[in-house]
């Protein structure tokens, strides 16, 4: 069982940053990822990282070159930078992780275990 704490969020100004951190509270598994939920809409997928040497990373098109998702594997702690914040990503950000020999995928079903998810509010 992987038990999941996310922080960081908050309200900030549109065009500025905040950095989500998501706390694990045993081994690493072998893939991990934000998604977040809209209110209103279903939770998408934000961005996913491989843990392995080679630290692969993907990211959904509405967040790809203003977000940044690395993991710290000493301390069991996943991070998501998130820079040039918009409107349109006010959210609940949750963190998941999950096992499986592919890769990590933007997929939800590919993730076992969730946090209780950080609320990010941009203001415009």
């Amino acid at each position: 069982q992987v038990q999941l704490e996310e922080s960081g969020g908050g309200s900030v100004q549109a065009g500025g940053s905040l950095r989500l951190s998501c706390a694990s509270s045993t081994h690493t598994p072998t893939r991990m990822a934000w998604f977040r939920q809209a209110p209103g809409k279903p939770r998408e997928a934000v961005a996913c990282i491989d843990i392995d040497s080679m630290r692969r990373t993907r990211y959904t098109e509405a967040v790809d070159g203003r977000f940044i998702i690395s993991i710290d594997n000493a301390k069991k702690i996943l991070y998501l930078q998130m820079n040039s914040l918009e409107v349109e990503d006010t959210a609940i950000y949750y963190c998941a992780a999950g096992h499986g020999p592919d890769g990590c995928l933007l997929k939800q079903w590919t993730y076992d275990y969730w946090g209780q998810g950080t609320q990010v509010t941009i203001e415009s």
